[in-house]
């Protein structure tokens, strides 16, 4: 006797429902895809095209019979783009590493310690995410020239150092370890910072690993800040070399060289986040969920 039931006509038609709804989303996706990769290859192909064929382009070409590497040595060689580089990495790094010597401990504090007046502090704490950007810009740049901090690494880093939004974060996160692991540990005579280091921190590695990634690349695409606080070449970061190598086209803006420049400046940022990925959506979905 044959097992096999046939599929009759209401099952037949649920299936092809499922079907073309499948088939449309992935076409959405599709689109969506091209959508979004479409800057890369723009990006990537004006990197690859003389600079005298671009500018005579009356009519944009979406592909090059011609690529040249011209652009990627204009970029080295027009700017110290090296050297930008290597302030943009102690920048980067300096940078992430005191943000979470700074957010972590500020996390543990409000998840666990019990202390008068934390949910008042915590509240006017997540009200400074409601002040807009530019007067945070405005201030901090006011306090570095008073503090005589211009065109020095600390006036990069010093405003940098700290995220209520990444406080929050951590904080959710934290509240989601049981406190009887916490009480455990006070029983054993563990100090809170060994608790935090030896058991907080290892538990919540995605979350953390997250937020270090999402502040590296906030700090190597760093733009307005450094525009402003920094006149000297010696502290440029990429950014700022950007903008020169745009302006370096003998009268004409050299976007093909830019384009050459933004292309060697997003290969480490994407190399960084293909590493990391997996560990980056972990850590988004777990700081989202809560008990």
């Amino acid at each position: 006797m044959n097992s096999s039931i046939p599929l009759n006509r209401l099952e037949r038609q649920a299936a092809g429902r499922r079907v073309a709804a499948r088939v449309v989303v992935y076409a959405f996706l599709a689109v969506w895809a091209l959508v979004v990769l479409f800057p890369f290859y723009w990006m990537l192909l004006t990197s690859l095209k003389d600079y005298g064929a671009y500018n005579s382009e009356y009519i944009p070409q979406f592909i090059t019979l011609q690529p040249t590497l011209e652009n990627y040595v204009e970029a080295f060689t027009a700017v110290p783009l090296a050297d930008y580089f290597l302030n943009t990495i102690i920048f980067t790094v300096a940078t992430t590493a005191l943000m979470l010597v700074v957010i972590v401990p500020a996390a543990f504090a409000f998840s666990r310690l019990q202390f008068r007046g934390k949910q008042l502090l915590f509240t006017l704490f997540l009200a400074l995410m409601m002040i807009p950007n530019e007067l945070v810009v405005i201030t901090n740049f006011v306090t570095i020239t008073n503090l005589d901090l211009r065109n020095t690494f600390t006036g990069l880093i010093l405003p940098s150092v700290t995220s209520v939004f990444y406080i929050y974060l951590l904080k959710e996160n934290f509240e989601q370890i049981p406190d009887e692991l916490y009480y455990a540990a006070k029983v054993d005579g563990t100090s809170d910072l060994k608790y935090m280091l030896k058991v907080m921190v290892p538990i919540c590695r995605p979350t953390i690993v997250t937020v270090t990634i999402l502040k590296m690349i906030e700090c190597w695409n760093s733009y307005v800040w450094p525009r402003l606080i920094t006149d000297k070449k010696a502290y440029y970061l990429v950014s700022n070399g950007i903008q020169e190598i745009r302006e370096n086209g003998f009268g004409r803006e050299n976007i093909p060289a830019m384009m050459a420049a933004v292309v060697v400046i997003s290969v480490p940022l994407i190399v960084l986040f293909l590493i990391f990925r997996r560990k980056i959506m972990e850590g988004v979905a777990r700081g989202g969920m809560k008990g």
